[in-house]
């Protein structure tokens, strides 16, 4: 072998051996941004490659999750961060199908629900969780599509909204800011009329921000709220199903960790790519609680959370060890609050949805078996029954409203 040749080896060994580490720690980091950490064992799989890759592709040309969509508009943060966010009307009289227009036509044509008079307007401001999208909310979208007036908003960095302008300048992501964020999204999108606050994880952490920064907004405008697999804080003594030195061990090394790879966006992404076998696993474990996952719901858990670049993934990861807003819990109680979770939620465990409930006595608690972190997507009929449930009881959506 020539020189060359045998400079060009050990060249081409040396970037496999970095993309190997790279598709491991793009693996690692796909935990991550499903709330978890690294270092568990991956499940058995029982398809060869070749035919998961069809089915993978099969289920991204077909899958018709993610694709509803409403009327855009643009808030904007107190930093010029421009924040996505959609928004779908009632139904107007005599209409076929959802109504997603903004306009007061439709507003004055809304259909009386109860009787001869129809309930004050309301609307249902959906957040999501880390390194997700509004889509998430895919099946609780489609039940109150036309039935009460919803927003569905792109966090910061994630979905359609714009990067974090301020972390563009060094800043580093607080979940105080989200809460500032929401409070700009309802102001552009529902700036009067009683609200719903609903969010599943990092949503529900921004809406006990919002909380805390205007408490005002909650006593004057806030008819009820649901927190879904989401906590108040203590997050850092989450286990995540490790061992307890794993996890320990995982903690010491992260940050460093998600700093690196934060600035080789393109090769973690690359290795990502390249491990998708491993990274679908480790979502699947994560996000899930049940072993019989519709493939086309895992592979849409898959999408949200591969569209998440990784430097987002470590921008925002330091927030969440630093949460703690259990403080903020007593301003929802003169509200209905309904607090659900999955029993077998490794990201945020029912316990901190349990210590949430210490907080607010009167909430209903609901613990959904056989559910894992995305419990939205996992038992959408669930979720949406009690969603139905909490709606129906402020007079926001009829008592036979759909759950599925």
């Amino acid at each position: 072998m020539s020189e060359s040749s045998a400079g060009d080896a050990v060249v081409t060994a040396a970037a496999a051996a970095g993309w190997r580490r790279a598709g491991i720690a793009g693996a690692a980091i796909g935990v991550i941004a499903a709330g978890a950490a690294a270092g568990v064992a991956v499940e058995r799989m029982t398809m060869g490659r070749g035919m998961r890759k069809k089915a993978r592709l099969a289920l991204d040309a077909a899958g018709p999750y993610g694709a509803l969509r409403g009327v855009p508009g643009k808030a904007v943060a107190d930093d010029g961060t421009a924040l996505h966010y959609e928004i779908e009307e009632v139904e107007p009289e005599g209409a076929t199908g959802p109504a997603t227009g903004s306009g007061t036509a439709a507003g004055s044509r809304r259909r009386r629900l109860f009787g001869r008079r129809a309930p004050a307007p309301v609307t249902v401001v959906f957040s999501h969780g880390y390194c997700l999208s509004q889509d998430s909310w895919h099946f609780q979208r489609a039940a109150l599509r036309g039935l009460v007036r919803t927003v569905h908003w792109d966090q910061r960095s994630h979905g359609r909204s714009e990067r974090g302008r301020a972390q563009a300048d060094g800043v580093p992501v607080s979940v105080d800011q989200l809460g500032r964020d929401l409070k700009a999204v309802i102001d552009a999108a529902a700036p009067e009329g009683p609200l719903v606050l609903v969010g599943h994880s990092m949503g529900g952490m921004t809406m006990m921000a919002l909380a805390d920064q205007y408490p005002a907004l909650i006593r004057d405008r806030v008819a009820a709220v649901a927190f879904v697999g989401t906590s108040s804080g203590k997050l850092g003594e989450v286990s995540f199903g490790l061992p307890v030195a794993g996890v320990n061990a995982v903690r010491r090394v992260l940050p460093g960790v998600l700093k690196a790879l934060g600035s080789q966006t393109e090769l973690v992404e690359r290795g990502r790519r390249a491990t998708a076998d491993l990274f679908a696993s480790l979502i699947k474990r994560y996000s899930f609680g049940s072993r019989d996952v519709d493939p086309a719901v895992a592979r849409f858990a898959e999408r949200l959370i591969e569209a998440t670049p990784i430097d987002v993934v470590a921008e925002f990861y330091p927030a969440f060890t630093e949460h703690d807003k259990s403080g903020a819990l007593p301003a929802f109680r003169e509200v209905p609050v309904l607090i659900l979770a999955g029993d077998k939620d490794l990201v945020t465990p029912s316990s901190h949805s349990e210590a949430i409930g210490e907080v607010l006595p009167d909430a209903e608690l609901v613990i959904v078996p056989d559910a894992g972190h995305l419990v939205m997507l996992e038992h959408p009929e669930a979720v949406n029954e009690r969603l139905a449930d909490l709606l129906a009881g402020i007079g926001a959506v009829p008592t036979t409203a759909p759950t599925v």
